[in-house]
């Protein structure tokens, strides 16, 4: 993974020696919190409902052993035990004191990381493909890349004040599980006609109030080009975005209103002017970089383990687990392990202390000392010999961590909701809980089989409802928390977003009007069908009579 360098470490250090100073000045009541407000969130704090949040950056999803050590100690010395995964692949720490955050940055340092761009209007931490580097399925490896970009737009001069916050994912296999397609930006990488390596770029995707899916802007760009068509890409929106109304300042707006088309033309019209300057991509960065991202020194192993099948034929619950949370590895003999951090009846996202060093010993155990955060709100264990797959799975059993939900409906997504967010209209929390349980029956759960479930808080869609097979929004009614349905999104490469179902549901009704959805598919669906193949075939008016009967 990749190593900071002196300009690295000396951005890091000198950013906690100024946010200290800062911390200190509002302390004192030198600085109000109006003024404190820009500081902070240049450095990830947030102040949430009921105390500062604090998110710290994951680059494109990787950690190192030693880094999740530390955000385990972090969460033990600073918060109250425990860390919560976003799906932007970060950790947030949802109870730090105002006055020790800059410790905690200044520990983080220690380990290469920090809290920059992970707020503000200004290019957000780039995610990635998690199975980046592991899967047979890429053309090409997406972290590389990502760390171009992170290099590129950290403190970007011209992008430090945007109309909106920016968000880039890069993704280098067909089977897109970086949801480039709901981004501001989303590249994926290809081969031209000639076979050279190079990315498609679309624009102008996202959710909230307005969700939309990206456009293509370009269906090749060439690696020396990335920089200067991004930045191309990036000025015609900061010419043209809406600054006077945060409702309609993201680029999606700006994509929808001047047509994709015509934004293209503005794009290449500006790549023009600057294609061939400083911006050019370097071959030999390239590979200084690349270098960084090259393969663990794996050894040479059959194709299939013996032990492996032996134990998936004695044990009925470790071949479930295989069966739902490992993945095929592009070298014979490894595997790729996912960690649900999903339980039944907890928390999406939450990992305590306690488990945080259990994965960090895991990966040094068997994953070449690193892993990977999942924008689903998991961690993998991208590099596992298959068989280890067993001894792994037993530790994980013993720290609560293997629950085999990967992309199954306990596999819920949700924000933080009104237990801790200002900005929400409803609990996220405790309905993920509730729904957990409701289809905690693992036989059930894989009976039913892959679907995927959301649940936002608020129309912000922190919790990605609008492209979920079966998104819940909250939302107020007269001050009484409600549930609105979407069904039928996506956010694979054939992003879509969901369609609503009809009026929205109260607390207590949410559940059982989720029941009602599952039943529906299961009663009309096909053999083999996914849940999302079996609305596209029938539509959503089935599902319309059940929850509410025919009209």
């Amino acid at each position: 993974m990749y190593q900071y360098d002196h300009i690295d470490r000396d951005i890091v250090s000198t950013r906690v020696a100024e946010f200290r100073d800062q911390v200190a000045r509002r302390v004192s009541g030198e600085l109000t919190e109006e003024e404190f407000r820009p500081l902070r969130l240049m450095n990830g704090l947030y102040l949430q409902l009921h105390a500062y949040m604090l998110r710290v950056a994951v680059p494109y999803g990787m950690l190192s052993s030693d880094q999740m050590r530390k955000l385990a100690r972090i969460a033990r010395v600073y918060d109250r035990g425990y860390g919560h995964f976003t799906t932007r692949q970060n950790i947030q720490y949802n109870w730090p004191k105002l006055e020790e955050t800059p410790d905690i940055l200044a520990e983080l340092a220690e380990v290469e990381m920090h809290a920059i761009q992970t707020s503000g209007n200004c290019i957000r931490n780039t995610t990635a493909d998690q199975f980046a580097g592991a899967t047979a399925e890429e053309i090409d490896d997406p972290r590389v890349w990502s760390e171009i970009i992170r290099q590129w737009s950290t403190f970007h001069p011209e992008f430090a004040f945007l109309p909106r916050k920016f968000k880039i994912a890069v993704t280098g296999a067909e089977k897109d599980r970086a949801a480039i397609k709901v981004h501001d930006i989303g590249i994926v990488i290809v081969k031209n006609e000639k076979g050279e390596t190079g990315f498609q770029m679309w624009a102008g995707g996202g959710q909230g109030r307005t969700p939309m899916i990206a456009k293509l802007i370009r269906g090749f760009v060439a690696e020396g080009d990335l920089l200067s068509y991004l930045e191309a890409m990036l000025r015609v929106y900061n010419r043209h975005g809406r600054r006077d109304n945060k409702y309609k300042a993201r680029i999606k707006i700006l994509v929808h209103e001047i047509g994709a088309d015509e934004y293209a033309r503005q794009v290449d019209e500006e790549w023009e002017r600057i294609r061939d300057g400083v911006l050019e991509l370097p071959a030999d960065e390239v590979r200084r970089i690349r270098a960084h991202f090259a393969e663990p020194p794996f050894e040479k192993l059959e194709a299939r383990s013996g032990k492996l099948a032996a134990k998936q034929f004695e044990d009925r619950a470790f071949a479930r687990w295989l069966k739902s949370n490992v993945k095929p590895h592009k070298k014979p003999g490894y595997a790729i392990a996912n960690i649900s951090l999903k339980p039944v009846g907890g928390i999406p996202g939450d990992a305590t202390a306690e488990q945080m060093d259990v994965v960090a010993d895991l990966a040094d155990r068997y994953s070449f000392g690193e892993l990977r955060v999942a924008h689903e709100q998991n961690l993998v264990l991208a590099h596992v010999k298959q068989d280890d797959l067993y001894d792994l799975w037993t530790v994980l059993g013993e720290h609560d961590l293997d629950t085999p939900n990967i992309g199954l409906l306990g596999d819920i997504i949700a924000c933080p909701g009104l237990d801790y967010c200002s900005l929400a209209n409803a609990r996220s929390i405790p309905l993920s809980q509730a729904i957990s349980e409701r289809f905690g029956d693992l036989d059930r759960l894989h009976d039913i089989g892959e679907a995927t479930l959301n649940i936002s808080g608020c129309i912000n869609a922190c919790g990605h409802h609008h492209v979920a097979n079966i998104g819940i929004l909250g939302v107020d009614k007269k001050g009484v928390e409600n549930y609105q349905i979407t069904l039928g999104g996506r956010a694979d490469e054939d992003a879509a977003v969901g369609k609503i179902v009809g009026r929205a549901f109260e607390a207590d009704e949410a559940v059982d009007a989720i029941e009602t959805i599952i039943e529906t598919y299961v009663a009309n669906r096909r053999d083999g069908e996914r849940f999302i193949e079996t609305f596209d075939r029938i539509g959503i008016n089935p599902f319309k009579e059940a929850l509410y009967g025919a009209a």
